[in-house]
């Protein structure tokens, strides 16, 4: 039998928490459009500058501490690095969705990359099981 014990939320300043927030929302809200769709509403924010590791590090904290617990629906890894590319691209910055997944078993993943780095991609099994880059947005 599997127990699950509840995490420990991270602390984000609350400007962070807010803009997660709406990044989060927005995330939701594509996540019921087909993923043709959702890719194209990332290539949208294209021409933003890049961000920086930290940053987005700091966002996606922000992301995950602002997920409700009450939340009927799915909030996994897809919509998280969704929110967390939204809530970059809210301050002005761009980061790269990342699709990918691996084999044996069969597993699929999303996560956020900036140049120097990504966030959410090393989950605690991918020690032996890399993922790989499947599809990069933009």
């Amino acid at each position: 039998m599997t127990v699950m014990v509840p995490a420990a939320r991270p602390t984000t300043p609350w400007r962070d928490r807010l803009v997660a927030s709406v990044g989060l929302v927005l995330s939701l809200a594509l996540s019921r459009l087909p993923l043709r769709w959702q890719i194209t509403a990332v290539r949208l924010l294209r021409g933003l500058p890049h961000a920086r590791l930290a940053h987005l590090e700091a966002l996606y904290a922000a992301v995950q501490s602002v997920i409700p617990s009450w939340w009927p629906g799915r909030i996994a890894c897809m919509e998280i690095s969704l929110a967390t590319v939204i809530t970059t691209a809210l301050t002005g910055r761009q980061a790269r969705w990342v699709l990918g997944a691996r084999f044996l078993p069969d597993a699929a993943h999303a996560w956020a990359e900036a140049p120097d780095g990504a966030v959410g991609r090393d989950i605690g099994d991918a020690v032996d099981r890399p993922w790989m880059q499947v599809l990069s947005v933009p």
